[in-house]
């Protein structure tokens, strides 16, 4: 009886294993390095200031341990309850300390509060560019706008805001030169321009035998990740269960256009979802079975069909009542 209750869970998570696998052998592993990162730094706003960062930190370790992946700081920093950053800050190695509240601070502010600082390189121009019709071209180099120095993109994004519905010079380097500009900025503070990306994606890629023993440890981490996070929400002190969302919630991690590889993950992802979900001792779902089946395992005696169902039906409400709260969080943060 057990191996039939879990059946559906392990299913779930089987299906999650061979995805990982298809999507491993096929793709690789794509990531931008912490190494790659720290040759310009980090960029934080205003959360990542508070918390101790700053523009140029380059960051050494998480809680003494170095994380390859830059994309998987932030997830460390929510889910490992880190106590302090390592950076090099002016060629200076420092420890920066976190609050104890910093958890519940990066749940709440929705946004990558620290990022990829690099020099603004010219990729492509939007249609009707204005800096392209002043003579901006492709692999320039953006560094001043009027006598404001903006060495990287994220200056440049702080400083254009200034010049909505004006023409302002631009300091261009190209080649050996140094040119000035003069472009129109229009009332979206845009001139036209995509930053070229100039930090070197890392991929690594798998032969289909290498991919199986890589996809199983994918599993576990996506499975150890989300059991975690559920952890999180049912812990008031961070506040995760404020950003627990329903149907739009999911939906709204769909891209716009369809890409195969993104489907594959996502397919994953939710597998993982069920998987997790439905293990919960929670009675309705099919770890409340296993966790009655356990009971009668242990002490020899069926719980009474009167307390089952009994269970059930708490169980029942309590589920039914966390999909009206996740979903009415959707409808709350769409007015907001």
């Amino acid at each position: 009886r057990l191996i039939i209750m879990i059946g559906g869970v392990c299913m779930n998570v089987l299906l999650a294993f061979l995805i990982y696998i298809g999507l491993i052998a096929s793709y690789g592993e794509s990531y931008i390095s912490t190494e790659e990162v720290n040759k310009y730094g980090i960029t934080v706003d205003s959360l990542g200031y508070n918390l101790g960062l700053r523009d140029g930190d380059k960051i050494i370790s998480v809680d003494g341990k170095y994380i390859e992946d830059f994309s998987q700081i932030t997830m460390e920093l929510v889910l490992e309850d880190t106590k302090f950053i390592e950076v090099e800050r002016d060629g200076v190695k420092m420890k920066v300390e976190l609050p104890e509240d910093a958890v519940n601070q990066i749940l709440k502010h929705k946004s990558a509060f620290i990022g990829v600082r690099m020099p603004f390189v010219v990729g492509k121009f939007s249609p009707n560019s204005s800096a392209e019709e002043a003579g901006v071209l492709e692999n320039d180099r953006i560094i001043g706008v009027d006598t404001e120095e903006t060495p990287y993109f994220q200056d440049f994004k702080d400083v254009i805001g200034n010049y909505r519905n004006q023409d302002v010079p631009l300091k261009v380097i190209r080649n050996t030169d140094t040119l000035d500009i003069m472009v129109h900025v229009t009332g979206d503070a845009v001139i036209g321009v995509y930053a070229a990306q100039v930090l070197q994606v890392s991929t690594k890629e798998y032969t289909f035998w290498q991919s199986i023993p890589r996809g199983f440890k994918k599993t576990g981490k996506e499975l150890s990740d989300y059991w975690k996070q559920l952890k999180l929400i049912f812990n008031p002190s961070t506040g995760a269960y404020e950003s627990l969302g329903g149907f739009i919630a999911i939906g709204s991690i769909f891209p716009d256009t369809f890409i195969w590889e993104q489907f594959w993950r996502m397919t994953a992802f939710l597998s993982i979802i069920l998987a997790v979900m439905n293990i919960l001792p929670i009675p309705g779902l099919d770890g409340g079975h296993v966790l009655f089946l356990i009971w009668e395992v242990v002490t020899g005696r069926k719980p009474s069909d009167k307390f089952l169902e009994r269970a059930t039906t708490i169980g029942f409400i309590f589920l039914l009542l966390l999909v009206i709260y996740a979903n009415g969080n959707d409808i709350i943060r769409l007015f907001r």
